[in-house]
């Protein structure tokens, strides 16, 4: 099949930009020092391919990843690095896997629901999940109380991966990863898991790290200047023209829009609504044209979709299920 004749709004990942960002992150985080997140793709056959390079301990996001994982014989070594109060479906999984705490609540419902190893989250200065510093040692112990293996401590410098000065994300991630270490001194075990894309080469506190975007990019972290090239688009169809703009098929239910307007190269993005983007093009367009458009984020942007095309030139090399979607 040619690109032209994919039926759009079409999700496209460029495989020479997946094999080049894959062989960056493997050279810079071999092996268990990157503990990819699936929620950057949701998808099991780019987590093969994460495998394939080395990188073989996953992170995830939810339960429905967590089972999907494990099913595609990928459950070597999971990380759910969110809270969860029902864990009896995680108990039953044919995978080793590991709940990130930050309560007495959690920390119960790990223990009665089945779950055996767990790490304590700890709020390194984004207001999200994570208990304050000095509760960490105190949940520690209450959680080998009840049963469980404490793994260690995670941390996420959300609020800090995506700064474009670089000198002021590696000053707050160290602020940042230091809260993470007297937590860590406190509770003790093997894991100190934190960072992100935009701090994986600077985040040497953390001895793994969980990036996800960089498999394939966005107008986000574009901007940083990382040595990871942007492969994630949309593939849109115009199909009205004005004078002084045109409008294509992909809108607000095609793209994560949270972190801004898409890129259209060649021409200004005005707005998305909810099946359509109106832009300003440099050259004139004409109804039938194709454009690609360029996720601000590229999680919430896959999530939208139920398969990803991979593409080489004007050649689609193969098509893969989203099959991590939903909850």
């Amino acid at each position: 099949m040619k690109v032209h004749d994919l039926q759009t709004p079409a999700l496209l990942a460029d495989a020479d930009v997946l094999e080049h960002n894959l062989a960056t992150m493997a050279a810079a985080l071999p092996g268990a020092r990157l503990r990819p997140h699936v929620k950057a793709h949701k998808c099991t056959a780019l987590a093969r391919r994460q495998a394939e390079h080395g990188h073989r301990h996953f992170t995830c996001a939810t339960i429905r990843e967590m089972e999907g994982m494990a099913a595609a014989g990928l459950g070597e070594d999971l990380l759910l690095a969110n809270e969860v109060i029902d864990t009896r479906r995680l108990a039953r999984l044919d995978a080793r896997v590991t709940v990130a705490v930050d309560s007495e609540a959690t920390i119960t419902a790990a223990a009665s629901g089945g779950v055996r190893e767990v790490v304590i989250d700890v709020n390194v200065g984004l207001p999200r999940c994570g208990c304050e510093t000095p509760d960490a040692g105190r949940l520690a112990a209450l959680a080998r109380a009840k049963g469980l293996n404490v793994r260690g401590v995670m941390g996420y410098e959300g609020h800090v991966v995506g700064l474009d000065d670089r000198d002021a994300r590696e000053r707050l991630c160290e602020e940042s990863m230091q809260l993470l270490l007297t937590a860590h001194a406190q509770v003790g075990g093997d894991l100190i898991s934190a960072g992100g894309t935009g701090t994986y080469d600077c985040n040497v506190w953390a001895n793994e790290i969980q990036a996800g975007s960089y498999i394939l990019m966005d107008n986000a972290y574009a901007k940083l200047g990382l040595p990871f090239r942007q492969g994630l688009s949309l593939l849109a169809t115009v199909i009205s023209v004005s004078p002084s703009y045109a409008v294509a098929d992909c809108g607000l239910k095609a793209l994560g829009m949270d972190h801004g307007n898409p890129t259209v190269y060649g021409a200004q993005v005005w707005f998305c609504s909810d099946e359509h983007i109106t832009f300003a093009p440099e050259q004139p367009a004409r109804v039938g044209d194709r454009v690609r458009v360029w996720p601000g984020h590229i999680d919430p942007t896959i999530a939208y979709h139920e398969r990803l095309h991979l593409v080489s030139g004007d050649v689609v090399v193969d098509t893969w299920p989203i099959d991590l979607r939903g909850w």
